[in-house]
């Protein structure tokens, strides 16, 4: 039976790609579900999976730095980060996956490993890099309530604010929640349909369809009032320009 270990400093990321995972490989065990590089590496030597699916930026060791240690383990890296697919190459990685992961992409992946294929050249890496973060807008947007892991429709979305503690958060409002998730404001515009979600300030993304109206005051700032809440969003001036016609 083959086995994994997934480690990301997000347990309900693990989590949620555990449950993927046994939903489209029944055959694989996970055998680890670590949060941060050292527990990872130790994991990874004393039980030497088959697999390994790392994410690249956790506390203690990258998952770059732990690929390089553990030859002997095939590599899968979870990220959200473009920029890394050439150090990824060096390290022999079997697969390159961006996240938010489509289940159409992660079986793919799973097709890869069970072939037992040689690692992909950089040029593959990067083409395959690119078609991701290229991929069709994201339907549904992963989120950690406790112990739970939901998945909440991005039509559901009134809007999307960066979240002040740290520029890799970003915090998703609905008319009834607020969540916080570790993608960076700047990655999530790159998923979402441009048609439908709008960036009006360097902090803030909002959904078309969640505007009431827009107000100017005597400066010529403008304000956004929405529909199903009593939040207020600013504009900045360079975006001014998208409601000319509103």
């Amino acid at each position: 039976m083959p086995t994994a270990l997934i480690a990301d400093d997000e347990p309900n990321l693990s989590a949620e790609l555990a449950v993927r995972l046994s939903a489209l490989w029944p055959e694989l065990e996970i055998i680890g579900m670590q949060r941060n590089g050292v527990d990872a590496l130790a994991e990874l030597n004393a039980k030497r999976p088959d697999f390994a699916f790392l994410d690249i930026r956790m506390p203690g060791i990258d998952g770059l730095k732990i690929a390089s240690l553990v030859p002997h383990v095939h590599i899968v890296f979870v990220t959200s980060y473009y920029e890394y697919a050439v150090q990824a190459f060096d390290q022999s990685a079997i697969d390159y996956l961006l996240k938010p992961v489509t289940d159409d992409r992660l079986l793919r992946c799973i097709v890869k490993l069970q072939r037992g294929g040689p690692a992909p050249t950089t040029t593959a890496l990067l083409e395959n890099a690119e078609e991701q973060r290229d991929a069709a807008p994201i339907r549904w947007i992963t989120v950690g309530l406790r112990d739970t892991t939901r998945l909440v429709s991005v039509e559901e979305v009134l809007y999307f604010l960066y979240f002040q503690a740290a520029d890799k958060y970003t915090e998703v409002v609905t008319a009834s929640e607020r969540h916080v998730i570790r993608t960076p404001l700047k990655e999530m515009l790159q998923r979402l349909d441009t048609e439908r979600f709008a960036q009006v300030h360097r902090g803030v993304i909002v959904a078309y369809a969640a505007i009431d109206h827009i107000e100017r005051d005597l400066l010529s700032r403008q304000r956004i009032y929405l529909r199903r809440s009593g939040d207020v969003l600013p504009v900045s001036r360079a975006c001014a320009g998208l409601f000319k016609q509103m």
